[in-house]
């Protein structure tokens, strides 16, 4: 009876593991190269419009690519890093064991991917977000 709990755990975790990377490198990091391609087509026009004010005017969009690239980069490595440490697990000699490396080297990857992406979402227009953001869970459009 207590196999079948640890069994049941470890599949849940597989599952939503399998479901964040899924989120995350087929919705999450297209959408913000998509909103950073715009950002930096928007930098090069202001660069051929304004060569001598550039540096000052394209400031606030440079950083924010910046920013952009920096979380995608830290959202994939840690995407994969997590799946590294799931394909570990997977090979452990009993389910007692695999469910506590879930536990303590799977789980703790929900709350740096979820906390780089969060972070993303602020950043990136509401029109290219692939999905519902919070603040619009809480006030309803």
């Amino acid at each position: 009876r207590h196999e079948i709990s640890l069994e049941n755990y470890k599949l849940k975790i597989q599952i939503e593991s399998r479901a964040m990377v899924d989120l995350a490198m087929n919705q999450i990091i297209p959408a913000c190269l998509k909103y950073q391609k715009e950002l930096l087509d928007g930098v090069s026009h202001l660069k051929e419009i304004f060569p001598k004010e550039f540096e000052k005017m394209a400031k606030a969009q440079i950083e924010i690519v910046r920013e952009i690239s920096e979380r995608v980069e830290k959202t994939r490595t840690l995407t994969y890093e997590m799946i590294a440490a799931r394909k570990r697990n997977n090979e452990l000699d009993s389910v007692s064991s695999e469910a506590k490396g879930y536990c303590d080297e799977v789980v703790p990857y929900f709350d740096k991917i979820r906390y780089e992406v969060d972070k993303l979402e602020l950043i990136v227009d509401d029109e290219l977000w692939p999905l519902t953001k919070y603040r619009e869970m809480l006030f309803i459009k």
